[in-house]
């Protein structure tokens, strides 16, 4: 059995657990209305008004004026990540994150220790509020399509186990959109053939599928079936390192994406150093409203593990390799391949002192979060900012 680990409205729970106050008002995350701020995060109370992470700070105020804006502290988050990420480690050493959020867990091999899957999300669950005081919801299945739909199925506070003989039982109701991959579009192609749950998806022939949807229809055809092979991979066997983000609704301001791209390059290049792995190449996936999937790489001239220099070439890819004539975007990517785990990088005889003091502020970040916390030192870039 796989679990899937996601916490509740994350930044918002840390904010309204470091200061009480906010409990039961509306919680925005990210930068103020008078500035060109993105939403990072929003509370249970603030999404009712229609607000949710990605949308401009200045419409989300327009929304929910009477929302409390808090300023993101981003590495704070990832410390708070990492005390997570320590009690899984009691339970499994077989964990992969998705963001510093969410996680997915294969702790067969700890069922003679600490009982059933099951049992071991529970302790988890349970671990997390009493010792972080916040509230992670749990999915438990067979394997990771399923598991990540029964962590979401009902959140907040959810936790969800389906069985191997029941999954079908637990999809055929759901909704064709829960199926990765099937959006706005490709659900309305569904709901002209009166195809509007996953049951009825399965009753199509993966002929009829492929004929509609070329490659995907085979994808969807399996997926209704629950049908998901892949296995829990941890970081220090990837060969790639990456995350992406699905945004809630479609962005098509060049700057908003690009303070988006800098914070899923922090999150990979802290997971590069937590593992002491460098890339040599970098990936940027963009899907496109039109469900266009469009992915574009760059080579470094040696394995890095440095934020800086990672961003840089990520930036390098959006803005001058991306075609916005097909902007908006609903889907942004960064990964890095082509690892090195040998931890050590070929110095150049006129190697641009620029890239080393990065490679050093790297390093002396992380010893500082390592001894005082993460919230001692930041970086002054992506989603925290406001200009």
């Amino acid at each position: 059995m796989i679990l899937h680990i996601d916490m509740d409205a994350f930044y918002c729970s840390v904010e309204e657990r470091d200061d009480p106050s906010l409990v039961g008002k509306p919680v925005i995350v990210g930068g103020t209305a008078e500035g060109r701020g993105v939403v990072a995060a929003a509370n249970y109370e603030a999404r009712k008004f229609g607000v949710h992470s990605a949308m401009a700070s200045a419409r989300a105020h327009r929304l929910c004026p009477h929302a409390v804006v808090v300023r993101p502290r981003i590495d704070y988050y990832a410390e708070v990540s990492h005390q997570i990420r320590r009690i899984f480690e009691d339970y499994t050493p077989i964990i992969e994150p998705l963001s510093l959020d969410e996680a997915f867990l294969d702790a067969a091999g700890s069922e003679s220790l600490f009982g059933p899957s099951a049992e071991i999300g529970r302790q988890i669950k349970q671990r997390i509020r009493a010792e972080l005081q916040l509230v992670a919801s749990v999915g438990v299945a067979p394997n990771k399509f399923v598991a990540k739909i029964a962590s979401d199925i009902q959140k907040p506070d959810g936790f969800v186990v389906v069985e191997l003989g029941d999954v079908q039982a637990f999809l055929d109701p759901l909704p064709v959109g829960r199926i990765w991959g099937i959006g706005k579009v490709t659900g309305q192609v569904f709901d002209q053939l009166g195809i509007r749950t996953i049951g009825e998806l399965r009753s199509l022939s993966l002929e009829k599928l492929v004929e509609l949807f070329g490659a995907s229809g085979e994808h969807y055809w399996r997926l209704a079936r629950g049908s998901d092979n892949r296995p829990v991979v941890p970081d220090r066997e990837a060969k790639s390192i990456s995350h992406e983000t699905t945004f809630p609704e479609d962005i098509a301001d060049i700057d908003v994406l690009r303070a988006w791209l800098v914070d899923l390059v922090e999150q990979v290049a802290r997971r590069l150093r937590h593992h002491d792995l460098k890339g040599r190449t970098v990936d940027l996936k963009v899907r496109f409203a039109d469900f266009t999937t469009i992915s574009r790489s760059q080579t470094l001239g040696e394995p890095t593990n440095a934020t800086q220099e990672l961003l840089d070439a990520a930036l390098e890819l959006l803005t001058s390799r991306l075609p916005t004539h097909h902007l908006p975007v609903r889907l942004l990517g960064f990964g890095v391949n082509q690892l090195d785990g040998t931890g050590r990088t070929q110095q150049h005889l006129f190697d641009q002192p620029d890239r080393e003091r990065h490679r050093e502020l790297d390093a002396v970040a992380d010893q500082i979060a390592a001894k005082f916390g993460k919230r001692a030192i930041r970086r002054g870039a992506g989603l925290p900012n406001d200009k």
